[in-house]
């Protein structure tokens, strides 16, 4: 899991970024319906109760939960939870994106399609966890509150800024989700995770699509957003209880780890955005794609530091 200090961009009541995010919205309705629509026709709706082991499940009250009765590594089931806790912040990430949606606009309706279906990743992760007790329930329930009592935030208050980084997000908790199922060695969990994994690809798809969009509207202002946001990029899990251990042991684990990030989710954008490749800018934007493309080495660069660390902590 990446960490790293927040990202502050203009405070969400500034008329002009308020005028200038319903500018971009207006331009880019018509991509947006299109996305939307193929959307709704690539996107297999799916029930989570089709997926739980309910067979497995068994009275708390009577059997209370040891820890001996868990199937999953310790790495995974600490993947699993921290997915499941980060996927119950919903709300917040609701309300921070619909804040920037006028009424009535296609993204608006997005907004709450993409919402809907996220809802049922917590619903399966936690009925999964539950019925093959492999996270101690009290535990789990104790985090949860923890972590929505601490709410959300990005900081990121303007449109560029808020497709960049969904892009990305959704992109990362795809691979996150995807390898966690693998390092499960069970049928059951690879199942659930590479069915949430598939419709985080389908947000993904969407997101970068409209940031494809934006780019092509204004590439002064989506450089600078991928720019800021791609420097400091954080999973939005943060405020979980112990989220520094679990995200180190998932690092660990290759679940997702900062050259994961570099391979599967930098330079992926990158490219399909055509960041390297755009023409036409004025000298303000060059030097924005510039600083863009040394971001990968950065990141590359820290990635090898914390490497050589773990393998000293193991050695």
């Amino acid at each position: 899991m990446v960490t790293g200090p927040g990202v502050h961009s203009p405070a969400e009541g500034d008329p002009v970024t308020r005028q200038n995010d319903l500018e971009l919205v207006v331009a880019v309705e018509p991509t947006v319906e299109r996305l939307m629509a193929e959307h709704r026709e690539r996107r297999e709706h799916w029930y989570a109760h089709e997926y739980v082991p309910w067979e497995q499940g068994r009275s708390y009250i009577a059997e209370p939960w040891e820890e001996s009765q868990a199937s999953l590594s310790p790495e995974v089931r600490t993947s699993l939870v921290l997915n499941l806790l980060t996927e119950d912040n919903l709300p917040y990430y609701h309300a921070e994106i619909a804040s920037h949606m006028p009424e009535g606009s296609a993204l608006e309706r997005w907004t709450h399609l993409w919402t809907a279906e996220e809802a049922q990743h917590s619903i399966a992760l936690r009925s999964y966890l539950l019925t093959s007790r492999n996270c101690d329930p009290k535990a789990l329930e104790d985090d949860r509150l923890a972590t929505m009592e601490e709410g959300h935030h990005t900081g990121r208050n303007d449109i560029p800024a808020l497709f960049v980084y969904t892009s990305a997000q959704e992109l990362a908790t795809r691979v996150s989700h995807r390898n966690a199922g693998v390092l499960a060695d069970d049928e059951v969990a690879y199942r659930i995770m590479a069915r949430i994994a598939a419709d985080e690809n389908h947000h993904f798809l969407f997101y970068r699509g409209v940031a494809a969009a934006l780019l092509e509207q204004e590439p002064e202002t989506m450089l600078e957003a991928v720019q800021r946001v791609f420097s400091n990029f954080t999973m939005p899990g943060t405020v979980i209880p112990g989220f520094v251990r679990r995200a180190v042991e998932m690092a660990r684990a290759g679940v997702y780890n900062l050259r994961i990030h570099h391979d599967k989710v930098l330079l992926p954008l990158l490219r399909d955005w055509g960041i390297e490749h755009l023409t036409g800018l004025n000298v303000k934007a060059q030097e924005l794609q510039e600083k863009v493309m040394a971001i990968p080495a950065q990141v590359m660069r820290k990635a090898e530091v914390f490497e050589r660390r773990m393998g000293m902590a193991s050695a």
